[in-house]
C-alpha cells in the first residue's frame, strides 16, 4: 500500500512539475526575467504553504539543529532551477532537458557511494530507458554542445540529486512534508533576494494575467508537486522518484503540443513510449523480479 501511494505522489510530482512551461513562457514573452520569476515563484509558495498550514493548524516550530540542514536544501533547490536556466544560454532547451534529467543517475550514484545502496539492474534499466526516451522527446535535427553548457546543466542535474538525496537520507525525511517545504521556500526566497540585491534583477509584476500565471506557477508545480516529491520520497524513496520524474517531460511535450501549437513528431512519440516503458518497470519492479527470479530458479540446473 506505501509503494502505491508512493508511485501516485510520484506520478503528480512528475505531472505537475511539466507544468512549468504552461505558466512560464506568457511570463517570460511578457518581458519577466528569469530571477524575478523564481522570486516571485517561492515567495508565493511560501505565503501559499503557510496559509495551507495555518488552516490545518498545523505547527511552525521546528528544532533549531535543523535550520543549517533546511539552508543546506533551499541551496540545493536554487542551485538546480538557476544552472538549468544559465545552461539555456550555451545550448538549446531540448539538449539541457535531457542533460537536466540524468539527475536520477546522481541520485543513484549518491545513494551507492554515499550510504552503499545499491540499485537493482531492473532499476538500471529503467533509467537508460528513460533517459533516452526523454532524449528523443527534447532533440531533433543537429545538435551542438558547449562544454560549459554542459557543465551547468549537469550542476542543475546534480543539485536536484543532491536535494532528493539529502532529504531520503536526513532526519527530515520525517517532517510533516508541508512544513519541510515551507521553510524549504523559506529560504529558496531568501536566497534569491539575496541575489537580485546583488545583481538588481527585481521586476515589479507587471499586469493582472501575469499576476495569475506566477500564482498559479507557486500553486501547482511549487507547493503541490514538491509536497507529493517529500511524501513519496518518504514512501518509495529517491530513486524510484527520480525515475517516475521521467513524465515531467512528457507533460512538457503535451502542453507544447496542444496548447502552444507545436509540432509533435514520431521521435517524439517513440520517447513518450520509451519513458511510459520505463515507469512501468518501475512501478512492477517488484512483481517482474519476484516472477524472474522464480523462472530463474525453475530452469537452472539442480545438482545431485
Amino acid at each position: 500500500m506505501n509503494s502505491f501511494k508512493g508511485i501516485f505522489y510520484g506520478v503528480v510530482t512528475s505531472v505537475t512539475f511539466g507544468l512549468i512551461p504552461l505558466f512560464t513562457l506568457p511570463l517570460m514573452h511578457g518581458g519577466m526575467t528569469i530571477d524575478s520569476i523564481l522570486f516571485y515563484r517561492f515567495l508565493m509558495a511560501t505565503v501559499a504553504l503557510g496559509v495551507m498550514m495555518k488552516v490545518h493548524h498545523e505547527s511552525f516550530a521546528i528544532d533549531w539543529r535543523d535550520l543549517p540542514l533546511l539552508f543546506v536544501l533551499a541551496s540545493f533547490y536554487m542551485v538546480s532551477a538557476q544552472f538549468l536556466f544559465w545552461g539555456y544560454d550555451y545550448m538549446g532547451a531540448g539538449v539541457a532537458t535531457t542533460l537536466h534529467f540524468t539527475y536520477p543517475v546522481f541520485v543513484t550514484l549518491l545513494m551507492l557511494v554515499l550510504y552503499r545502496e545499491k540499485a537493482s539492474l531492473l532499476t538500471w534499466i529503467a533509467i537508460l530507458l528513460a533517459v533516452y526516451g526523454v532524449a528523443k522527446l527534447s532533440i531533433s535535427g543537429d545538435v551542438a554542445f558547449s562544454a560549459t553548457g554542459v557543465f551547468l546543466v549537469l550542476c542543475s542535474a546534480l543539485g536536484y540529486a543532491s536535494y532528493i538525496t539529502t532529504v531520503n537520507k536526513s532526519r527530515l525525511r520525517t517532517m510533516n512534508s508541508r512544513k519541510l517545504a515551507f521553510y524549504v521556500f523559506v529560504f529558496t526566497t531568501l536566497l534569491f533576494v539575496g541575489k537580485m540585491c546583488y545583481t538588481g534583477g527585481w521586476q515589479p509584476v507587471p499586469d493582472v494575467l501575469s499576476g495569475v500565471n506566477l500564482f498559479l506557477l507557486a500553486v501547482l508545480p511549487t507547493v503541490i508537486s514538491n509536497i507529493t516529491l517529500l511524501l513519496a520520497v518518504h514512501h518509495i524513496g529517491g530513486t524510484m522518484t527520480s525515475v517516475l520524474g521521467a513524465l515531467e517531460p512528457v507533460t512538457a511535450v503535451c502542453i507544447g503540443a496542444f496548447v502552444f501549437g507545436e509540432a509533435f513528431t514520431w521521435q517524439q512519440g517513440l520517447g513518450i513510449v520509451l519513458i511510459l516503458i520505463a515507469v512501468t518497470l518501475i512501478i512492477l519492479g517488484k512483481p517482474i523480479q519476484n516472477t524472474l527470479t522464480t523462472v530463474v530458479r525453475m530452469i537452472r540446473p539442480r545438482h545431485s
